[in-house]
């Protein structure tokens, strides 16, 4: 059965205020931009995002968070986002900042039925000891921190145990899919689009291209359409840059 969708609003339509999605993309590079916007069009709130950042202000993610549409991050990095600041700063968004292998890790975990994990990431920091602030007041006060974590020794080396990542929706772009499903990425969206759509219960692609099952070599797809439940070809994506640098004019 196909599972090809129309557009990407339609792709989007059932998703409801407060559910949770784990949405692929690395600042900019590989961001579900059109489901990102579909969804912001669609008007659901609430919402709790695992996702490496948060965007930019106005793209992306930032869309949402502009919007305040955004409830609850996990993320490794604010990145370039201002909005995403202000809001944590403010009290107006809580912020579970997590190191980048360890939310890539509970994102796999997630989406391979694994609970839980232990790794040395953290160990003997705020992030296993509890402490970090999730949440502030408006004067500035600490009103959620973050809870200590389980640490155990294995062969004389201390790790802390994180848990893994399930979200009830995952947005992610690709290159190339087929109707079944089937998804590759291009170079670096290879970074975290894979591992959110593990986390979806619910996985909806954008792809750039789609074709029909059996035109993908099987050696060549980098995510089985066994974790994807919705595709939707949205056609060539237009490319932003995060950070704009420029060499000065040697004259």
């Amino acid at each position: 059965m196909s599972k090809t969708v129309a557009s990407a609003a339609e792709a989007v339509a059932d998703i409801t205020p407060g559910s949770s999605l784990a949405v692929g993309g690395f600042g900019l590079s590989g961001i579900p931009d059109l489901l990102i916007e579909a969804l912001a069009e669609q008007g659901a709130e609430d919402l709790e995002v695992f996702s490496n950042n948060c965007g930019v202000d106005g793209i992306g993610l930032g869309l949402l968070l502009d919007l305040g549409r955004i409830r609850r991050v996990t993320a490794s990095y604010v990145g370039e986002n201002k909005e995403f600041a202000r809001q944590y700063l403010s009290g107006e968004l809580e912020v579970e900042l997590t190191p980048q292998g360890t939310l890539a890790e509970r994102l796999r975990a997630g989406g391979s039925g694994i609970p839980a994990f232990y790794t040395p990431a953290g160990v003997g920091t705020p992030v296993a000891q509890g402490g970090l602030p999730w949440r502030y007041g408006q004067e500035g006060n600490v009103l959620v921190a973050s809870p200590a974590k389980e640490v155990r020794e294995f062969h004389g080396r201390r790790y802390v145990l994180e848990e893994g990542i399930r979200a009830d929706f995952s947005l992610v772009h690709a290159r190339l899919g087929d109707t079944d499903g089937n998804l590759v990425f291009n170079k670096a969206t290879m970074n975290f689009n894979p591992l959110a759509a593990m986390a979806g219960r619910i996985c909806i692609a954008q792809v750039e291209e789609l074709v029909e099952p059996g035109a993908i070599d099987p050696a060549e797809v980098h995510l089985p359409g066994i974790y994807v439940q919705r595709i939707v070809h949205t056609g060539p994506q237009t490319k932003h840059i995060e950070k704009r640098t420029v060499r000065e004019d040697a004259a």
